[in-house]
């Protein structure tokens, strides 16, 4: 049960974070609140794509990663999620730990482009983890 709750919180963290692509730089870059709600919603869409992927590693005892990023590349090597897939989700996880533990340092440019270019990655992540639930069914 506990990854479907993961799946929903991933859900809904993607839904905010496509609201939050049409906020301007601009507001980015000024309003406080406005980088406040879009760094949540980024963390959290990634830290859940995580926690995916660490609950179906443990559900199938496959290998336990040493990485968030390891957790990506497992999925990836036992056909859960595609190479492709594997990239970009482990470039988010190096994003996230900087969210989380170096957020001072972050480059506001570079949270605008990874919050209009990334979401796509998740998107297609989602569809995966939905598709390989619906299989195992």
């Amino acid at each position: 049960m506990r990854l479907y709750r993961h799946i929903q919180e991933f859900e809904n963290a993607l839904a905010d974070w496509e609201r939050y692509q049409s906020i301007s730089e601009g507001r980015l870059f000024s309003d406080r609140d406005i980088r406040n709600m879009v760094f949540h919603a980024m963390m959290i869409s990634i830290q859940s794509s995580i926690d995916i992927a660490s609950d179906i590693i443990a559900d199938e005892k496959l290998e336990k990663p040493g990485s968030y990023r390891e957790a990506f590349e497992i999925l990836g090597t036992n056909g859960i999620i595609t190479e492709e897939m594997v990239q970009g989700l482990a470039d988010l996880a190096g994003f996230r730990n900087i969210l989380v533990h170096r957020y001072g340092d972050l480059d506001i440019e570079q949270v605008y482009m990874i919050l209009q270019e990334d979401l796509v990655v998740l998107k297609a992540y989602f569809v995966a983890i939905r598709t390989y639930l619906q299989k195992k069914k």
